[in-house]
């Protein structure tokens, strides 16, 4: 088995995995842009059917929506893209069917709030440091609050107008919904809701700059397009944004011009970046609650045996859907020619698409048959077996 780990990158790509066609990736490239485009169509009907035939759309905040439907449309696209992909379509096909089993229903009363937890309460960022996961909190939920707070705004899904006794009518899609005084405390926390969220966002952002000035271990790794400049565009929305409240308290207005078109610059900037730069991952975090069920619902299931050690070590579905997303993209782990003992999956799980050609080859040894254990042990078996006379053949 040693002697078969040392030459494994060095056998053939799979014969029968081949990287997709540029003919498909062209397909995939058309469906995605189709996908963006029906996005922002849907968009546009939702805007003009919430503010009543753009009735109550402000055009001065024309910027604003115009970005927003770029950015729809552009994160669509490469959402769409990104879930083409093996090992992303895989999952999140195995995701939905398991969701929508029979057999998983009476996990759900633990596993939805389970998943919420941790996409709300982000506690897998929570376990790396108290530091970082305050940091994450507080841009997390300031970018939140703030998106659902300007995007009805700017919209015309959410209005305010006053009534013939005074007060502040919220009006929601054209219905009104109720009245309130504007200086009682809730009028002031509706006003001034964006001041909240900002200060808040200001907070995270502050610490994670102080974090990547002061952490070697994130300067050495960090880039400065990727990591730094949205950090800096949100650290401007929010500096701007409370310019706007600051001069139109105390100053009159007197430069609120200037500032509120520097503000829609950015805020601009943001959200045309949004589908190309570090905040993507803010679309793609909710899709991880798949994952939450896949491996929740798999603690229940056959259990995969180490091929050395004969350890559990892993759901065998798991096992067997990375081999098989191993065998899409081209990349051979396997580790002999003979075939593994057929592993008896229970009854209930959801069919897989696949091909004889790929279960015969993914039912072989592979590196992935392997306890993380035993992994370590055949690495360093495999470097040993590397020394001869003259020395480490790597060096």
């Amino acid at each position: 088995m040693e002697h078969s780990l040392s030459h494994a990158k060095e056998q053939e790509p799979i014969a029968h995995a081949q990287l997709p066609p540029r003919k498909h990736i062209r397909r995939l490239r058309v469906l995605s842009i189709g996908a963006g485009a029906v996005a922002a169509l849907i968009l546009v009907l939702l805007i003009a059917l919430g503010s009543r035939g753009f009735h109550w759309f402000d055009a001065a905040l024309i910027g604003y929506a115009v970005a927003t439907i770029f950015a729809t449309a552009a994160v669509t696209y490469k959402y769409t893209f990104w879930l083409a992909r093996p090992p992303t379509g895989r999952y999140w096909r195995r995701s939905w069917q398991l969701f929508l089993s029979y057999a998983n229903f009476r996990h759900y009363t633990v596993l939805i709030p389970a998943a919420i937890g941790d996409l709300f309460a982000q506690t897998f960022i929570r376990r790396r440091g108290l530091y970082r996961w305050i940091t994450h909190q507080c841009i997390f939920w300031g970018v939140l609050l703030s998106c659902m707070i300007t995007f009805p705004l700017t919209f015309g899904w959410l209005r305010f107008t006053q009534t013939a006794t005074g007060l502040y009518r919220i009006w929601f899609f054209g219905f009104g919904l109720f009245d309130f005084p504007s200086h009682s405390l809730f009028g002031f926390a509706v006003i001034h809701g964006l001041d909240f969220t900002a200060a808040l966002l200001f907070i995270g952002l502050v610490l994670a700059f102080h974090r990547r000035f002061h952490d070697l271990a994130v300067v050495t790794v960090q880039r400065f397009r990727f990591d730094m400049v949205p950090l800096a565009l949100l650290m401007a929305i929010v500096v701007t944004g409370l310019a706007l409240t600051a001069d139109s308290t105390w100053l009159g207005g007197a430069y609120y011009w200037y500032i509120s078109l520097t503000h829609e610059t950015v805020v601009v900037l943001w959200l045309i970046s949004l589908p190309f730069g570090k905040f993507f991952h803010l679309i793609e975090r909710p899709a991880t609650v798949g994952i939450e069920l896949y491996w929740r619902t798999g603690e229940s299931t056959t259990q995969q045996r180490c091929a050395r050690c004969g350890e559990e070590f892993a759901p065998a579905r798991f096992i067997q859907d990375l081999k098989r997303t191993l065998y899409e993209v081209g990349e051979n782990y396997s580790l002999g020619e003979k075939p593994l003992p057929a592993v008896d999956i229970v009854s209930h799980e959801p069919a897989v698409k696949s091909t004889p050609a790929m279960e015969q080859e993914i039912n072989k040894l592979w590196w992935q048959d392997m306890c993380p254990s035993c992994k370590r042990v055949m690495r360093a078996q495999a470097n040993l077996a590397a020394l001869g006379r003259d020395g480490n053949q790597f060096l």
